[in-house]
């Protein structure tokens, strides 16, 4: 067997445990080159998402260290980089875990062909979805485009257990140069938001694991009522560890099945849950246009406005509309790089009906804002929210923010927590929005709070004459 190293090219998969790709590398007993790679898709990424993935590689380069290992960090295009590293190394190999979104494949499936031309071992292996998109069929053959026969058919698979952690990742006999994390300033499109927002992430693989265990030990058993409260810390956050692989979905799925076992009911919710997910690198594996273009490509023809600079599109993204729910929620986003599950699909149900904006502009404002952004899912929720996704919420279907917060938010708690202008003694959190936003916005928490925007019955009157009076 060859001696020659593995490049161990590491992306959405930053964790030691569970992770194929390393295994099998370890496991061969070739030495193991850990790599990281500022690339053409990472060059892509907003702000917030591009900040929280340095926090993460960090991390990692330091769960390697302390493995005896070393994170070789390079910065270019993917195929570039791992052929100067094959030059200066020898390394034999190049193995990675795959990803769904057309960019993400895009990469590795030249950089693969390419590998393989020179000779290359190149080598993909699964990891960021419980089952591989081609692997899940209707009963015809096809893909699934609605999501509980998909959940239906899924629910009762066999998911292998989750890979312990190597107990040893063997070393090179000499480490190549290494670029300098800060040198690539990834935190620098956040300017003065940064310090804030880091205190609201959750980072790492030790830290997600802590955070699973708490959330099946303490709030699992009453998730599906809490997570539809904005207010309570009913949800189990792991968005952002995923998104990052901090944590497989292997590892959430079993833990969620031993929670459903133990009689806490709800977990099933948890699992459906992560099917969801699932459902998002299905549907882009199957038709990639749902990251970029209408998946019902009849919405083509819809009267969505495309213009970002008009002033109800700069309201809704500023939490300036005069509609607490949205923004409150809108403001969550953009101090923590989060939003509350039933927050998200009122911002873009108002985005996207009451104001008609189309629903790219709040994935993109979304793409730059949170620090749990994933492509597939981004993309597949806000077209579920407008009504031109697969499985979509109908466009006459439109969420009345007002009573959403009655609903929802009865004692204005989780609005009283993001806001500061209607309220006395504004709450911490809520002024330390002033503090991250532009300067050039000119907002103070003194301000008055807004009118609405748009009267809620009006939007929702303006919406439903233009889905009735469609050419389609």
């Amino acid at each position: 067997m060859s001696k020659s190293p593995i490049l161990l090219w590491f992306r959405r998969d930053l964790r030691l445990g569970d992770h194929a790709a390393l295994t099998a590398a370890c496991n061969s007993g070739r030495p193991v080159i850990p790599l990281f790679i500022h690339d053409e898709v990472v060059e892509t990424h907003g702000a917030a998402p591009r900040f929280r993935l340095g926090l993460s590689v960090a991390d990692l380069a330091k769960s390697l260290k302390d493995k005896g290992s070393r994170l070789i960090l390079r910065r270019g295009k993917a195929l570039d980089v791992l052929r100067d590293l094959i030059d200066e190394t020898g390394a034999g190999a190049v193995y990675w875990s795959r990803l769904y979104d057309p960019d993400s494949k895009a990469r590795d499936m030249d950089a693969k062909a390419a590998l393989k031309d020179d000779g290359i071992d190149a080598k993909s292996f699964a990891g960021h979805v419980l089952f591989e998109p081609w692997t899940v069929e209707t009963k015809t053959g096809g893909f699934y485009k609605v999501f509980t026969p998909m959940w239906k058919s899924v629910r009762g698979s066999d998911v292998p257990s989750a890979l312990p952690t190597p107990g040893n990742i063997p070393a090179p006999d000499g480490w190549p140069t290494s670029d300098d994390l800060d040198d690539w300033q990834m935190g620098a499109g956040m300017q003065r938001g940064a310090d804030i927002l880091r205190t609201h992430c959750t980072l790492g693989e030790t830290a997600a694991s802590h955070r699973l265990g708490a959330f099946m030990a303490h709030r699992v058993a009453g998730y599906q009522k809490n997570r539809d409260l904005p207010a309570v810390d009913g949800t189990s956050g792991l968005s952002e560890n995923l998104t990052y692989g901090e944590i497989s979905p292997r590892s959430c799925w079993h833990s969620g099945w031993r929670a459903l076992n133990d009689g806490k009911s709800d977990a099933e919710v948890f699992l459906k849950e992560l099917v969801w997910r699932e459902f998002a690198y299905h549907l882009a594996h199957h038709t990639p246009r749902i990251v970029s273009d209408n998946w019902k490509e009849d919405w083509d023809a819809f009267p969505w406005n495309t213009d970002e600079r008009l002033a109800e599109v700069k309201a809704w993204k500023q939490g300036r509309t005069g509609i607490q729910f949205v923004d409150a929620a809108m403001r969550e986003m953009y101090v923590t790089g989060t939003m509350h599950n039933r927050g998200r699909m009122i911002v873009a149900s108002y985005l996207t009906k009451h104001l008609l904006c189309h629903w790219k502009i709040g994935m993109d404002w979304f793409a730059d804002c949170l620090i749990d952004w994933d492509p597939c899912s981004n993309a597949m929720g806000w077209q579920w929210s407008a009504g031109s996704g697969p499985d979509a919420t109908p466009y006459f279907r439109v969420f009345n923010p007002v009573t959403q917060l009655d609903k929802f938010d009865k004692d204005r708690a989780y609005a009283k927590r993001w806001l500061a202008e209607p309220y006395k003694n504004a709450s911490d959190i809520a002024r330390s929005y002033f503090d991250m936003i532009p300067k050039q916005w000119g907002m103070s928490p003194d301000d008055r709070y807004p009118d609405p925007i748009v009267a809620v019955d009006e939007g929702r009157k303006r919406a439903l004459d233009a889905y009735e009076n469609r050419n389609f």
